[in-house]
């Protein structure tokens, strides 16, 4: 069972996480040959306050 864990700052819409895991999920399927009923995705979103890079939150962009 192919477990796969996406972090992403938040902000996207129902339709484009539903698309992503769509197509993330057809790709581990064709690459694995795992049945796509048996990969489970977990999507985990981050508030742009809880996320830096260099030094830098997001928010502050």
């Amino acid at each position: 069972m192919p477990l796969v864990h996406i972090d992403l700052i938040e902000g996207r819409t129902p339709e484009q996480l539903r698309a992503m895991v769509q197509d993330v999920t057809a790709a581990i399927a064709k690459n694995t040959g795992a049945p796509k009923e048996h990969i489970h995705i977990v999507l985990n979103e981050m508030k742009k306050e809880h996320y830096a890079v260099g030094g830098v939150l997001k928010a502050d962009e």
